[in-house]
C-alpha cells in the first residue's frame, strides 16, 4: 500500500486566486484563508471541503501577505502595501489596524508567539535587503535586525525559544535564540540552499522546519539541527506559503502564484500552530 504522507494534490481550482496568493492560515473549524481570492484587497476563506468565497474586502488599497490567528482567534494579517498589521474580528468580522509602520519596507510574512507577539519580515526586494521586526501584544513595533538579506518567511519553534528567518535571495536560513522578553541573539546559519528560492515557512509539533522552495515547486523538510530530510514536490512551481490545519493537524496546505490556487499533502507530525489553536481554543 502506498503511503498517504507527502503526496501533494490540488485542493482548490486554479485560477480561483490570483498570482498574490500567499500567507495561508487555518482557523479552529479547519476553514483556510489566504489573500487575493479573485482579485487583490481581499482575504478568502475556502473550507475544509474546498469551497472558497471572498471572507474580507481589504480598505484603502491595503494588500495581504502573511497571516496568523491569535489565542483568541482573532486573524492579523500583514498589510504591506500601507505598512501595517491589521486584525480581524472573526465574530464581527470587523477589521482594524493593529499596529502601524512607515519604517517597514513591507510587513511580508508574519510569526506569532504562543503569547501573541508578533514577528514581521521585512524586505526590500529592490536592493535585496531587509529587516525583522517585532510586534508587541500593545501594537508596539520594535526593530529586532536590519541590513539583513532578503528576509521572507519567519517562524517560531514549538518551544519559543528559537526564531527561524530566511532570505529569498541568499537562499540562507537563519536561527536566532529567542528570550522569554522576545529578544533574539546567538544568530546562526541554520541551513544554505544551492538554487532556486524560498518564501514561507511553518514548524511542526517537533520542531521540523517546513520551507517553501519558490520556483522549484516543493517544500523543504528541515531538522531543527539543519539537516534536510526530505522535499514534498508539487504540482506547480512557485509555492508561496504553507500552513496546517485538518482535524488533526496533519494536512499540509500550500500556496501557489502560477497556478493561483492551494495543494494539499498529508504529514506525519501535526503543525505547531494547530497545536497551538488546541491549545487556546475556549
Amino acid at each position: 500500500m502506498e503511503s498517504e504522507w507527502y503526496r501533494s494534490r490540488v485542493f482548490t481550482a486554479p485560477g480561483g486566486f490570483t498570482s498574490g496568493i500567499e500567507g495561508p492560515a487555518c482557523d479552529r473549524d479547519g476553514n483556510v484563508y489566504a489573500v487575493n481570492f479573485e482579485r487583490q484587497h481581499t482575504i478568502g476563506r475556502v473550507t475544509p471541503e474546498g469551497e472558497a468565497g471572498v471572507f474580507v474586502e481589504l480598505p484603502n488599497g491595503s494588500v495581504g501577505n502573511g497571516i496568523r490567528f491569535g489565542r483568541s482567534g482573532d486573524m492579523f494579517i500583514a498589510d504591506y502595501t500601507n505598512h501595517n498589521i491589521l486584525k480581524v474580528d472573526m465574530r464581527t468580522r470587523l477589521l482594524s489596524v493593529f499596529a502601524h509602520e512607515p519604517k517597514m519596507n513591507q510587513p511580508n510574512d508574519i510569526a506569532i508567539a504562543d503569547d501573541d507577539t508578533l514577528f514581521a519580515s521585512d524586505p526590500n526586494w529592490k536592493e535585496s535587503t531587509g529587516n525583522v521586526w517585532r510586534i508587541g501584544t500593545d501594537g508596539t513595533v520594535t526593530l529586532l535586525e536590519s541590513g539583513m538579506g532578503t528576509t521572507n518567511g519567519i517562524e517560531v519553534s514549538p518551544d519559543n525559544r528559537t526564531l527561524y528567518v530566511n532570505e529569498s535571495v541568499q537562499r540562507r536560513v537563519w536561527a536566532y535564540d529567542l528570550s522569554p522578553d522576545k529578544r533574539i541573539s546567538g544568530k546562526r546559519l541554520l541551513i544554505e540552499f544551492p538554487d532556486f528560492g524560498m518564501d514561507g515557512m511553518r514548524c511542526d509539533a517537533d520542531g521540523n522546519l517546513y520551507i517553501t522552495r519558490y520556483g522549484k515547486g516543493t517544500v523543504a523538510k528541515v531538522s531543527p539541527a539543519g539537516e534536510l530530510l526530505t522535499e514534498i514536490g508539487l504540482n506547480a512551481s512557485n509555492c508561496t506559503n504553507l500552513t496546517f490545519g485538518g482535524p488533526d493537524g496533519r494536512t499540509c496546505y500550500v500556496t501557489l502564484a502560477d497556478t493561483g490556487n492551494i495543494e494539499t499533502f498529508r504529514v506525519e507530525t501535526p503543525g505547531r500552530e494547530w497545536m497551538l489553536a488546541q491549545r487556546t481554543a475556549p
